[in-house]
């Protein structure tokens, strides 16, 4: 499907994009390069758009009826890479981490593959800022840039270090978890450390906390149901021998269900309650970027799944769901599409410091995406 593509220049791309890692919403020189790439094509069937640090593409097609659209983010992770790459960061401590720079330079390809091999229908690629943080695809789909080019089905994909390059992995229904940040700030009173009775210690209250919320999930979160509370960071105290009078901890909720992210974020709030009667203190919540599931519509996915598996050179995996999390399910709780996992088999997993996709997925990546959306656009 991509034959008349050099794929070599979307590997090329990926490094690219992997040397100028930005954060959410501050992709300036990512956006920067994207649109070099893109205003270079030929135009008489293209489009683009801007929208914050994010791009607005549209295909014309030959004869369309409808627009498929396709979603790639484009932010990266606070992280100092550690990889063997002549390729690294430029931007210390950041680092494309979760694959953002395979999932643009794939939507490159697609793009490409597009103006030069029109399908029937438009395609709407969306280059979308902030999926780390603080959540660009809500606002995005809010916008009025997209308002007149909104897709009528949408897929994406995301990079799997599990998989072996190039398989593709998906299920109908629920793929990815529903997700909450959480971030939790008590103040007591501070004091000398050889006179704890006079102080009011929040590096205590913080550890007792940290216990109390793991058992939400052994003990009021239905045992059939999946859910995680992770307390990733913790912060107390200026000195060992002074009494902290503020701990903050940083952690994250998933849940497999809409119906239990209510109820662990309800019994988080009635232990804050407690911890403040029982500790004197006061305590402070917010839930930060909170995504919803990501539920691949059933239909689309069957169908999806079925094309595929009858691929000559595509190896289909039907996955099980999994406690990640994605702002894509937004886009798929407004618009029919799917998303699906792309093995790039590497021994270290996602939003680690010494994650090395294997590129030969970007080729099989671009040649699903086109194929299915060609297939489907002949329907």
């Amino acid at each position: 499907m991509c034959s008349a593509i050099d794929v070599s220049r979307f590997v090329e791309a990926r490094r690219e994009l992997h040397r100028i890692p930005e954060l959410g919403f501050q992709e300036f020189k990512t956006q920067a390069y994207l649109l070099r790439y893109l205003e270079s094509l030929p135009s008489d069937r293209l489009e683009i758009r801007t929208w914050k640090t994010g791009i607005l593409v549209k295909v014309k097609g030959l004869a369309p009826k409808r627009r498929l659209g396709y979603r790639a983010d484009m932010d990266a992770l606070p992280i100092e890479e550690d990889t063997s790459y002549p390729f690294r960061s430029e931007h210390p401590g950041r680092m494309h981490a979760c694959g953002h720079d395979l999932h643009m330079a794939i939507g490159l390809g697609v793009v490409s593959h597009f103006v030069h091999h029109p399908m029937e229908d438009d395609l709407i690629a969306l280059f979308q800022p902030a999926e780390e943080g603080p959540g660009g695809a809500l606002p995005m789909l809010a916008a009025p840039e997209l308002a007149d080019w909104m897709p009528d089905q949408i897929v994406a994909l995301h990079i799997a270090p599990e998989y072996k390059a190039g398989v593709i992995a998906t299920r109908p229904g629920i793929l990815f978890a529903n997700t909450s940040e959480l971030f939790i700030d008590l103040y007591g009173l501070g004091g000398h450390a050889a006179r704890p009775h006079q102080a009011n210690d929040m590096v205590v209250a913080a550890a007792q906390l940290v216990g109390m919320l793991q058992t939400i999930v052994a003990r009021n979160v239905d045992p059939i149901d999946s859910a995680v509370i992770t307390v990733g960071r913790i912060e107390g105290g200026t000195k060992q021998n002074i009494i902290a009078e503020h701990a903050r901890l940083e952690g994250t909720i998933r849940t497999l269900s809409a119906e239990s992210m209510i109820r662990v974020k309800a019994r988080i709030e009635a232990m804050l309650a407690g911890i403040g009667t029982a500790f004197d203190c006061r305590a402070e919540l917010n839930y930060g970027s909170t995504y919803r599931q990501v539920y691949n519509d059933p239909a689309l996915t069957g169908e999806f799944m079925a094309w595929a598996a009858g691929q000559p050179d595509t190896e289909l995996v039907e996955c099980r769901e999994a406690m990640t999390g994605e702002d894509f399910g937004f886009f798929l709780e407004k618009l029919p599409g799917f998303m699906f996992w792309l093995g790039v088999e590497a021994p270290y997993g996602l939003h680690h410091a010494k994650l090395e996709p294997d590129e030969r997925a970007i080729e099989t990546a671009i040649r699903t995406v086109t194929g299915y959306l060609a297939w489907k656009s002949g329907q």
